[in-house]
């Protein structure tokens, strides 16, 4: 399970590919801006067109900041999440997290025209924030609820399925009685965006993150043991009951806090799982988790930069970018491979 190879030089090109990549994303845009007036931006040289600062320091490294958390945090919940449940198609929205969030945000949008509040609700505001946020604990309330009554992990992966299925159909019902504008708020948030976060919105983020990312590091242990079985670990000390707790719970932080600020963002932390250990060749999640923090960054930063389209003025939407970029490689490395390293 330990893997012998030295994955040094691997972890080398994802840390320079992470830095030029995050330099690329700020570079490019609907408003062209030199290179060397960037650098000096970041340096802090006021010299530079005010217009040009306030494009870079208050919305482009937000964004590509916004961009590396969401890409790294989804990526590291995934591969608990496959690794929890031994299921390649698991992700971390499996337990119906961002389907809650997603509830959360129809209820304040769709459903407040009732009560004459929802015309001012507008997507990326600190309203569906809250609501996503309220959303996902509410979710996350009953999943913890559940996983401490059922012990097998493939019941609880379909209770979590059917809270989304069953959320899927609240959220279907709020649509179907809603007028055209509040239906278009709610596609235009469910699309996902990374350039709506403000700093002290992305400073929460950060912190919900990192809290995250530590619970996920405490449990690599853990998860090397679930790979040879519940039986194998409970052999090695391991209390399948705190594992599994505590797996849900960074799992729920880092996809509840990512899709109350960003909106839901599909396919990388199912995607990029693979991706790593087709690459790497290891099941050791000490190599397994900072190389799917840093691929999922790097995806992401990529699939971001695509979706600004630059030189145009408008932006596509990052799931759907998501999607067309990272699909057909997951697709080509399994037809190539024949199987899953899992």
């Amino acid at each position: 399970m330990i893997s012998p190879k030295n994955h040094s030089s691997k972890f080398g090109l994802l840390v320079l590919l992470l830095f030029a990549l995050f330099l690329v994303n700020i570079a490019l845009g609907s408003v062209h801006i030199p290179l060397e007036a960037i650098f000096k931006i970041i340096l802090g040289d006021e010299s530079v067109k005010s217009a040009w600062t306030y494009i870079i320091i208050d919305y482009r490294i937000p964004k590509a900041i916004a961009a590396i958390l969401t890409g790294s945090g989804l990526a590291i919940a995934g591969l608990m999440m496959q690794t929890l449940f031994k299921n390649p198609l698991a992700g971390p929205f499996v337990l119906g997290i961002s389907s809650g969030a997603s509830l959360g945000v129809a209820f304040l949008i769709l459903g407040g025209s009732a009560l004459g509040f929802s015309s001012i609700i507008a997507p990326g505001s600190w309203g569906t924030i809250i609501a996503a946020s309220i959303g996902s604990f509410a979710v996350l309330s009953v999943v913890l609820l559940v996983a401490s009554r059922v012990r097998d992990a493939m019941a609880l992966l379909i209770i979590g399925l059917m809270f989304g299925s069953l959320t899927s159909a609240v959220v279907s019902i709020l649509a179907y009685f809603s007028p055209a504008e509040e239906l278009q708020r709610y596609m235009f948030w469910s699309f996902g965006s990374l350039g709506d976060i403000s700093w002290s919105a992305l400073g929460i983020l950060t912190i919900c993150y990192t809290v995250g990312i530590i619970l996920a590091f405490t449990i690599c242990k853990s998860l090397n043991s679930l790979l040879l079985g519940d039986y194998y670990a409970q052999s090695m000390g391991i209390s399948l009951q705190k594992s599994r707790f505590i797996i849900l719970i960074a799992t729920s932080i880092l996809a509840g806090s990512l899709t109350a600020f960003v909106g839901p963002i599909a396919f990388v932390g199912l995607a990029v799982p693979h991706l790593i250990r087709q690459w790497f060749t290891a099941s050791n999640h000490w190599v397994l988790m900072p190389a799917c923090l840093l691929g999922g960054a790097v995806l992401m930063l990529i699939c971001d930069t695509l979706a600004q389209m630059p030189g145009l003025e408008f932006t596509l939407p990052i799931n759907s970018i998501t999607s067309i970029v990272g699909a057909p490689i997951v697709i080509w490395l399994l037809i190539r491979k024949k199987k899953l390293l899992f």
